[in-house]
């Protein structure tokens, strides 16, 4: 069987989906939405397994690793040792290639269930590298229709090389119509003028280059998925969250790491702040070892996932309080697959 696409959660009828008809929009992607309609059904052998052992949970958690492209061998590997699927790196490919690569997966009844498109310019003072951009998101976008992804993981842009403060010393004031900030931290912001300048940009090129893609993605079915990584960038959950909902429309929507924002706040904040429009997580380990301030962020550093400082039973609790069925990715090496699923088994099971 396939497995569960989240981005199925959001009715298409929903305001602003696309600038298509659905008669249009169904016509151009039948073939698209019959394969993946077809992942409603899925639930693996280790997925029931965590729900029979963690009945107080209603939600779905599926596992996943990262991998360039599927092979016959990790594929294989990879379910084995209890995963579900993988999202891959590897999108600057043909789509025809994309199409093979997904028969090599469901041979093996593994799926690719996200993109990673990573890192965008659209910030960028050349308009000829912000439609370079935009372009090459959007050839991701279609590498992830081939692949019967149901999102691509998009970092809209960073910055650097100027003062900021410290992680957990961001206290964002910005116009929630326009999103954009009037300061960065409590008290005088002079220091902080080029790094608010290059913030507010940074979010002006992001909506500008977002909204030329959403029709993309209505088209094929695939969500964007917004992350800010370590990116300096909408560094407070309220901020973040604010991004996501400024587009008012099913395919764009949030991707988050429980791991790197650790040092700004909880990861729990995080979670409240996305609500529903989280589509993705990716796990990994960071350790706050001197907490500064009231919202659990402070120095620390990385470590695996289950030496962290993350209450994983709290955060576990909070997915299934706010109706996240979807998939898990490990972003991190250390142990080995079977070491990672029975990790993941015990989240799951809260």
């Amino acid at each position: 069987m396939l497995p569960h696409r989240v981005w199925r959660q959001t009715p298409l009828n929903e305001k602003n989906a696309m600038k298509t008809t659905r008669r249009n929009f169904l016509a151009t992607t039948a073939l698209t939405t019959a394969g993946l309609m077809l992942h409603e059904t899925f639930t693996s052998a280790s997925a029931r397994a965590a729900e029979a052992s963690s009945p107080k949970y209603k939600t779905r958690l599926y596992k996943a690793l990262i991998a360039g492209a599927p092979t016959d061998e990790n594929c294989e590997s990879w379910k084995n040792a209890g995963f579900d699927g993988m999202e891959i790196t590897d999108w600057k490919i043909p789509v025809a290639d994309a199409r093979k690569n997904r028969l090599i997966a469901e041979k093996h009844d593994f799926y690719v269930h996200s993109v990673m498109r990573g890192w965008a310019e659209f910030n960028s003072k050349d308009e000829s590298v912000v439609q370079k951009t935009i372009d090459e998101t959007a050839h991701a976008i279609r590498i992830a229709a081939a692949y019967g992804a149901g999102a691509i993981l998009l970092v809209p842009c960073r910055v650097g090389g100027m003062a900021m403060p410290e992680p957990w010393d961001f206290d964002i004031d910005f116009d929630p119509k326009t999103l954009m900030v009037k300061s960065v931290a409590e008290g005088d912001n002079s220091q902080y003028a080029d790094y608010i300048k290059i913030q507010n940009d940074s979010t002006i090129g992001t909506i500008k280059a977002v909204e030329q893609l959403i029709p993309v993605a209505a088209k094929e079915g695939v969500k964007i998925a917004l992350e800010n990584v370590w990116n300096n960038l909408w560094c407070t959950p309220k901020f973040a969250a604010a991004l996501v909902r400024y587009f008012d429309n099913p395919w764009v929507k949030a991707y988050f790491d429980l791991g790197n924002h650790t040092k700004y706040s909880k990861p729990q904040l995080w979670i409240k702040a996305f609500g529903n429009t989280l589509v993705k997580l990716h796990i990994k380990g960071y350790k706050v070892t001197e907490f500064r301030g009231e919202k659990g962020g402070g120095v620390g550093d990385w470590c695996p996932t289950d030496q962290s400082s993350t209450d994983w039973k709290e955060v576990r609790a909070l997915l299934d309080k706010h109706n996240y069925n979807g998939w898990i990715t490990v972003e991190e090496n250390t142990y080995s697959p079977e070491k990672y699923n029975e990790i993941l088994d015990e989240f799951i099971a809260g």
